[in-house]
């Protein structure tokens, strides 16, 4: 949405800043800097961070939802851990089973063969 009005200008980078006129916002997706006239600025800067400040306080969860919420974030990260933890211990349990079926392998007669289970 561009401004065009009396009050206030979205300008890009590079462009001509009209005199008496401060940066009240800058928009880094947009890449557009908001300018208001230079005393209204900190009134038009204030008002827009308290808007986001409000808006931030009536849409938060409860505080029983966001504890709830972190319990069980600190047990699913837990629990993915714990599957990390098996699936190595597993694959370096199976590297070291194939390890000694091979040095057995290696120094047994040719009459015993071991073979392994699967």
């Amino acid at each position: 949405m561009k401004r065009r009005c009396i009050f206030g200008r979205e300008l890009t980078f590079g462009a001509p800043i009209p005199r008496g006129w401060r940066m009240a916002w800058y928009e880094p997706q947009r890449r557009v800097a908001v300018y208001f006239l230079a005393p209204l600025h900190w009134v038009m800067a204030a008002g827009r961070e308290l808007a986001w400040r409000f808006g931030l306080a009536w849409n938060a969860h409860r505080r029983e939802r966001q504890e709830s919420d972190d319990l069980q974030r600190v047990f699913r990260e837990r629990q993915r851990l714990a599957e990390e933890f098996a699936a190595g211990y597993l694959a370096g349990w199976h590297e070291c089973l194939d390890a000694c079926m091979e040095a057995f392998e290696a120094t047994a007669p040719p009459r015993y063969k071991i073979s392994r289970p699967d």
